[in-house]
């Protein structure tokens, strides 16, 4: 097995158990000894001054890769401190966090992903990983997994989650100015978390005085057996909205597994995810930070862009993948450009006050204060986006590309529509086209009433289209254009394409 096929982004994911799994205790372990000699080479210190901090989702497969990652760390002479079921947030902050501060930590997760998925995720003082240190990481791990070794470093085991709810608890005293000891008391929040690690939520939103009643799926269950933990999947979503609706609650907020990506539901039941979510957080934040650039991926809306805009905010689109966002934006902030907000349509979510660590609690933990400053004055949450301009069609499609060496085949169908556009006078180049070619359109003579997105997958022989259109049938118009450029090329399966046309 080649070890680089396990990275996924600046992730290390893939099936772990059952026939084929290739995330073993073998690939944590060695991972676990590179890990360490990485953190050793950065810090100039000896592997046996080195700790590392381990938690894990509630996957079924969790504990065990985390006991092999931990092995490999005590393998190399340094200390490892297990902190069992954890979130991925929490993972940096004991990084930071007075009493704790180990010199990197592991997270034992795959997102969303299904239950026999299972991955791992490294942290350093600089925050995650990125993708070329991941690419570094699994190289050397693969030569180290064959090494002999035995025990030669310290066990330890803490617990950073109480930790961690305090500090989300802090934030919304400091958040709603008070130091009451119930300063949610009549709010009515449900908590979905999916039985992933989040159930601990609800417990910290009922001691601070809300009313959670209705919460559901709060119990680590790594089959999980309710609904996919992902705030993107629409049976979670719908899930989250029925409890809210069955309760009567104000808000309805869920995560996915390792609570690093939320959305929420209003007290009507609307979903508020997607451009809604980042609309909702965008607006919060103006209000605080006039002028501010938004940094989003690359396949929000244009009615996104003109609630931003209209609230005095700039929408910075830029590249699909929550690590390319937040790098933009801590680059724009470092250039002088204010810049309080990196988030993606998928909910990851990273705000500067909280050292720009993508973070789906957190987020959520800021709306919450917001909709209890909006409670005493008699509103909702959902009032501040109700000039929110949404498309009137949309449309998702993926096209497989058959070729191994996909990349090559990609990027001459990105050309093909880059050379249309440039030659076509209904066709307009977005200005601020930063990811494969978003084409806007003059539908039924209104100006830019529709667009698409055409790109290449990051990490997949995939290219994902993207459509939106203000007036009806304009998706279909767009698309089916798009298809006579596309038409004849070899290698690209084009079926999802023409069947949308039809």
């Amino acid at each position: 097995m080649n070890w680089l096929e396990l990275k996924s982004g600046s992730d290390v994911r893939g099936r772990a158990c059952g026939d084929g799994a290739v995330i073993t205790e073998e690939v944590a372990r060695a991972l676990g000894m590179a890990f360490v000699n990485k953190l050793s080479r950065e810090s100039g210190k000896p592997a046996r001054e080195i700790t590392v901090a381990l938690g894990r989702d509630s996957r079924i497969t969790g504990p065990k890769l985390l006991e092999a990652a931990a092995e490999g760390i005590r393998r190399m002479g340094a200390t490892s401190v297990n902190f069992g079921l954890c979130t991925t947030p929490a993972m940096f902050m004991c990084i930071i966090t007075p009493g704790f501060e180990p010199d990197g930590s592991i997270m034992i997760t795959a997102s969303h992903h299904p239950w026999d998925r299972n991955g791992l995720k490294f942290f350093t003082k600089r925050g995650g990983i990125e993708s070329k240190e991941v690419e570094a990481l699994l190289t050397e791990a693969q030569e180290l997994s064959a090494a002999p070794g035995e025990e030669t470093g310290r066990a330890e085991e803490k617990a950073f989650l109480p930790v961690y709810t305090e500090q989300l608890a802090q934030r919304i005293r400091q958040g709603l100015h008070t130091d009451a000891e119930l300063p949610l008391q009549g709010i009515h929040i449900v908590v979905d978390a999916g039985n992933g690690a989040g159930g601990f939520y609800a417990d910290m939103l009922a001691r601070l005085g809300a009313d959670t009643q209705g919460s559901q799926f709060l119990e680590p269950d790594g089959m999980f057996p309710n609904h996919i933990p992902n705030p993107e999947n629409p049976d979670a979503i719908a899930s989250l909205r029925n409890a809210v609706l069955h309760s009567g609650a104000d808000l309805g907020v869920i995560f996915d597994t390792d609570c690093d990506r939320a959305a929420v539901a209003d007290a009507n039941g609307q979903e508020i995810n997607r451009n809604r979510l980042i609309a909702l957080i965008s607006g919060i934040l103006l209000e605080r930070i006039p002028g501010a650039t938004v940094v989003t991926d690359s396949v929000t809306s244009t009615g996104l862009r003109k609630y931003i805009e209209k609230r005095g905010g700039v929408h910075y689109r830029f590249k699909r993948g929550y690590r390319n966002v937040i790098d933009e934006a801590v680059r724009l902030n470092q250039e002088g450009t204010p810049c309080p907000l990196a988030i993606e349509t998928s909910g990851h979510a990273a705000l500067q006050e909280n050292h720009f660590l993508d973070d789906g609690m957190y987020l959520v933990t800021v709306l919450i204060v917001k909709a209890m400053e909006m409670k005493h004055q008699g509103k909702h949450l959902s009032s501040l986006i109700a000039d929110l301009e949404e498309p009137v069609e949309s449309a998702e499609i993926r096209l497989n590309i058959l070729e191994k060496d996909f990349r090559p085949r990609g990027q001459e169908a990105i050309q093909r529509v880059l050379d249309r556009t440039e030659s076509c006078a209904s066709w307009h180049l977005a200005p601020d086209n930063r990811e494969g070619v978003r084409v806007l359109f003059d539908l039924d003579g209104k100006e830019e009433s529709g667009w698409f997105l055409v790109r290449l997958s990051v990490h997949d022989p995939v290219i994902p289209i993207n459509c939106e259109s203000d007036v009806p049938g304009g998706v279909r118009k767009m698309l089916s254009e798009l298809l006579a450029v596309l038409d004849g090329i070899q290698g690209i399966d084009l079926a999802p394409l023409k069947k949308a046309c039809e």
